[in-house]
């Protein structure tokens, strides 16, 4: 679902039957019949974030207390990984039993003995932040922040953050990283679902950034590489609001809603800032735009990709949204080398792209 459709959810409850029957017909990005530019109908947005609530949570399950981890540390990572392991088989047994036999097989899929993970916490959506490599041994360590809609439910789905984590490390090893990089696909915040109206405001990526901050910083007690945050659509408002209080070599952001500032200056960063998207990515349709009103900022502001940002493009390929971190892609290549640190072989777009 793209931004657009979660906001007619709102608009719903605030607008007259004929104002939303042209909102539906509406290509994103456009001028509204009437005359209606895109500032106003993120206006309406707005008020309706004002009054409308997120979806109804999932049913409860009821789960043992989680085991209490070791502080991250290298010697201590072997420790970590088998709590964890140990945690998620019991949290599938428990949501077998509560009646989510699909979150079930998640678990267990993400329990086996080939997967490491730093943390995991199966409440709500659930959070899992998930290391693919040597994280101690690494010359490099890139963060893949994943967007709206992300969950440990869809953890190993086929847009999942799991996924693309592997992915982006098979691909540095056919750049011939040998080794070098770790990738850690990270799950570590409470992402917005595709159908609320909180895919259109901060307060998510407010609270994932702290929680981001606070883990690059306990990383560094493993291994003080240089790292690199590779950011997908919502997981970029998220970097955009971490920017100023972490010390990265490169934010790359792809299929971006927005930063939630007006240009790479604002970030206040010293990291390369890179951004890309593909040619058939839906969110270049949505307005690029940030209101304020009523207490509720809406929209995250300019588009990374315009020149006039100042980020440093990318070629991202011809894919859809959810596509960057798919094997084989134009953007896969594009960020493993990123990620590489191999600055000078990173293509930028196609002329017209």
């Amino acid at each position: 679902m793209r931004l657009l459709d979660s906001a007619r959810i709102g608009l719903a409850a605030v607008v007259p039957h004929s104002l939303r029957h042209q909102i539906d017909h509406l290509r994103p990005g456009k001028i509204m019949p009437g005359g209606i530019p895109r500032k106003t109908l993120a206006v309406s947005i707005a008020l309706s974030a004002a009054l409308v609530t997120s979806s109804p949570a999932h049913a409860a399950i009821s789960y043992s207390p989680l085991p209490k981890l070791p502080t991250l540390s290298a010697s201590a990572l072997t420790q970590r990984y088998d709590l964890n392991r140990a945690a998620m088989a019991k949290a599938a047994d428990e949501a077998q039993f509560g009646g989510d036999p699909a979150l079930a097989n998640s678990l267990r899929n993400l329990a086996v003995p080939s997967r490491d993970f730093l943390s995991f916490d199966p409440s709500g959506n659930g959070r899992g932040i998930e290391v693919v490599g040597d994280l101690v041994h690494a010359k490099r360590i890139a963060v893949v922040v994943p967007g709206a809609g992300n969950t440990l439910a869809n953890f190993d789905g086929v847009k999942g953050t799991g996924v693309g984590a592997e992915a982006l490390y098979d691909q540095a090893q056919k750049l011939g990283a040998n080794g070098s990089l770790a990738v850690i696909g990270w799950l570590g915040y409470d992402a917005p679902s595709m159908d609320s109206i909180h895919v259109t405001t901060l307060g998510h990526a407010a609270a994932g950034a702290k929680a981001l901050k606070a883990f690059l910083a306990q990383i560094k007690a493993v291994n003080n590489a240089p790292v690199s945050l590779l950011c997908h659509s919502y997981g970029s408002v998220v970097c955009g609001q971490a920017a100023p209080h972490v010390n990265v070599t490169d934010i790359a952001v792809f299929g971006s809603p927005g930063m939630g500032v007006g240009s790479v200056s604002d970030l206040n960063t010293s990291a390369q800032v890179w951004a890309g998207r593909s040619t058939n990515d839906g969110i270049a349709d949505v307005p690029h735009v940030q209101v304020d009103l009523l207490g509720v900022s809406v929209g995250f502001g300019n588009d990374p990709v315009d020149p006039a940002f100042g980020a440093r493009l990318f070629n991202a390929g011809n894919g859809g949204h959810s596509d960057y971190l798919r094997t084989g892609d134009t953007a896969l290549y594009n960020l493993a080398l990123i990620a590489l640190g191999r600055d000078t072989q990173v293509g930028q777009p196609q002329s017209g792209s």
